[in-house]
């Protein structure tokens, strides 16, 4: 899998990523075991890049995306935040991003 390097992160991350709102299960069932071997799949690809959010399946995906960083912790997870509260840049700070 061909890399790429983020300059500002000092660090390279695969030019494909692997979406994860399907995790969240907020489209029809899937089962965990069956969630964890989808990303387990894409990381014996070479994927290094993850991208979820809090929304999908209410931090659902988020779980599924920290157990994979867990197991390989090269991978890099990107997620958006606090989506369920008014956008406002205030709102964006590190005590609401780990709530």
């Amino acid at each position: 899998m061909e890399q790429r390097i983020i300059d500002r992160l000092d660090r390279s991350v695969s030019v494909i990523g692997q979406g994860t709102w399907q995790l969240g299960a907020d489209w029809g069932s899937v089962a965990a075991d069956e969630a964890r071997a989808a990303l387990e799949a894409a990381v014996a690809e070479g994927i290094t890049f993850f991208d979820t959010a809090d929304v999908y399946g209410d931090g659902r995906s988020e779980q599924f995306c920290g157990e994979l960083r867990r197991h390989y912790p090269e991978v890099l997870i990107a997620t958006k935040m606090r989506r369920r509260v008014e956008q406002l840049p205030e709102n964006y700070n590190r005590r609401n991003f780990l709530e």
